[in-house]
């Protein structure tokens, strides 16, 4: 995808995201980063890189207006290729840890923060062995099933935490099986790249075997 074009999308959200130009900067250079990594492996689907904007940039992006004005830490849960977890990092407002098991993808998540100039903490590890952070809001994108998610999620929520999973056509099946097991208080905001798709924000979860609701 083109420099110039990613800082022309990025100009033209700039009033609803708050997207600077030096933030428009290194979201171009990570895109640029990111297709070159591409060739040597596999960190998004091959079909979707030529829609590199819509399905994976402005799908993280459009996550920013959900994100409580009092966050300072995200836990980006199976980081992947950077989304949305590093397109959050490089707006560079809140801390942001990035987990991600694969080796190969941790180093190219670690190198892109690096070339971008943006401290973003990656966690080359399996969710379930990190731990002792206390984390604002919760992303996933991609990873797995809403009920999955929220037992991934459970050691860094607190009490205010919010969890914001861009899902897709199996957002509300999902939706349904996680509330066998869990009570939960949950939004499901349009996505605007996709039609089919929704962004689950839950500021409220309790698994049925627990206490009382956060």
């Amino acid at each position: 995808m083109k420099h110039d074009e990613i800082i022309g999308n990025c100009a033209a959200l700039d009033a609803r995201y708050g997207i600077d130009t030096a933030a428009a900067e290194r979201i171009a250079v990570f895109a640029a980063h990111l297709e070159k990594w591409q060739k040597a492996i596999n960190l998004v689907g091959s079909k979707t890189l030529p829609q590199l904007w819509e399905r994976h940039i402005l799908d993280s992006l459009q996550l920013v207006p959900l994100i409580p004005a009092e966050a300072k830490v995200i836990v980006d849960l199976g980081s992947g290729a950077g989304f949305p977890g590093m397109i959050l990092a490089l707006l560079k407002r809140w801390t942001v840890h990035l987990v991600e098991s694969d080796s190969r993808k941790a180093i190219f998540l670690r190198d892109s923060a690096r070339l971008c100039g943006v401290e973003a903490t990656v966690h080359t590890a399996r969710i379930e062995a990190v731990s002792g952070i206390a984390a604002d809001v919760v992303t996933a994108r991609a990873l797995a099933p809403v009920a999955d998610l929220l037992r991934y999620a459970q050691g860094f929520r607190h009490s205010r935490t919010v969890c914001l999973f861009p899902k897709g056509r199996n957002a509300l099946a999902e939706l349904t099986e996680a509330e066998k097991t869990w009570t939960l208080r949950v939004d499901k905001i349009p996505s605007i790249t996709d039609p089919q798709a929704v962004i689950l924000k839950i500021d409220e979860a309790r698994d049925h075997g627990s206490g009382p609701a956060d």
